[in-house]
């Protein structure tokens, strides 16, 4: 345990921090198992609409710094490329 007192208080504001990090990570964790469920049920619908979601949620956590800008553009580019071959898969209507 720190003894100084700003030491203190950054462990404090660290923990608060660290447990706001963590569930935005778990809300882009469900939110990518969505658009996964979606895409390997063949649910073109629903597929997109969670990955319009999980693309939301990805901007948003690299807006606030807790993933890379990059990190979130190739989740969502792997993201689209599960769509389009889940939507080529699809049996025609």
């Amino acid at each position: 345990m720190p003894n100084i007192k700003s030491a203190m208080k950054r462990v404090r504001t660290s923990e608060t921090a660290r447990g706001r990090n963590r569930a935005v990570k778990s809300r882009v964790a469900t939110a990518r198992r969505d658009v996964l469920t979606e895409c390997s049920q063949r649910n073109v619908e629903k597929a997109n609409q969670s990955f319009r979601a999980y693309c939301s949620v990805l901007d948003k956590a690299a807006k606030r710094g807790i993933i890379k800008k990059n990190t979130a553009i190739r989740r969502k580019r792997r993201a689209a490329a599960q769509l389009v071959a889940a939507a080529a898969a699809a049996p025609q209507a």
